[in-house]
């Protein structure tokens, strides 16, 4: 009950840390940072390697390969979509609709930024890769 009282007349003290599973003891708030930061900061070890593992799962060509085949898929269809956007560009432009222009505009930078982003994947996968790997 002492310990209640103490509680109730030191609102800042309301942080608790357990050191030990039967022993409970109060500590004010900077206390508590400190603690779990040294705790965080002492269990992790910093030399942690773990590489990429080809062999780890069963299927793995076969998932590159699916990758591959969407990877190609995505490119043909935004090449279809350029041609289509380009054609609706070229309709508004020379139908005096600068609605559908601009709709023609709009689709031609969607379809070269999804040739882009299908094209680079794994560059832009690989760029990422490294800049994780020098942090």
């Amino acid at each position: 009950m002492d310990q209640l009282a103490h509680l109730q007349s030191e609102p800042r003290l309301l942080r608790v840390r357990v050191t030990t599973i039967r022993e409970l003891t109060i500590m004010p708030a900077t206390d508590l940072i400190r603690t779990a930061a040294g705790i965080l900061f002492t269990a992790v070890p910093m030399d942690i390697s773990i590489p990429p593992n080809d062999t780890g799962l069963p299927g793995i060509a076969a998932l590159r390969t699916v990758v591959g085949a969407v990877m190609t898929v995505g490119l043909i269809l935004s090449v279809l979509a350029l041609l289509i956007a380009a054609i609706v560009w070229g309709f508004g432009a020379h139908s005096s609709n600068p609605h559908l222009a601009g709709r023609g505009k709009s689709g031609v930078l969607v379809a070269c930024g999804a040739a882009v982003l299908c094209g680079g994947a794994v560059t832009f996968i690989n760029f990422f890769w490294n800049v994780g790997q020098s942090v």
